[in-house]
């Protein structure tokens, strides 16, 4: 997400300067990020759940399937990525209009 914002820095800097507001540019990356990590956990637990007959045989004490342990990791790994957006968010919130302008 870094990387995103740090690329999208021109974009952002004319949002700015025509009249786009913290909350506005916050709501922008934000949104782009949890958008793609909804698409990342939704085939992440398709592919979990096909590959648990597969796994089936490793695991002790627990089911293949068991929905407790998918729902802390999904929570985790959403708290997790969550925090990878807001920073970047925050600092492109903070863009000056002018020297995104110039920047390149």
């Amino acid at each position: 997400m870094s990387y995103l914002v740090a690329q999208r820095t021109h974009e952002i800097g004319i949002r700015v300067a025509v009249g786009a507001g913290r909350r506005d540019i916050l709501g922008m990356v934000l949104n782009h990020g949890m958008r793609l990590c909804l698409v990342g956990m939704v085939i992440g637990t398709i592919g979990a759940l096909a590959l648990s007959r597969v796994l089936a045989s490793q695991l002790f004490g627990v089911t293949a399937t068991d929905m407790p342990t998918y729902t802390i990791v999904i929570l985790t790994l959403t708290g997790v990525a969550a925090a990878a957006c807001y920073f970047p968010a925050q600092r492109a919130a903070r863009v000056d209009p002018m020297v995104a302008l110039r920047y390149e």
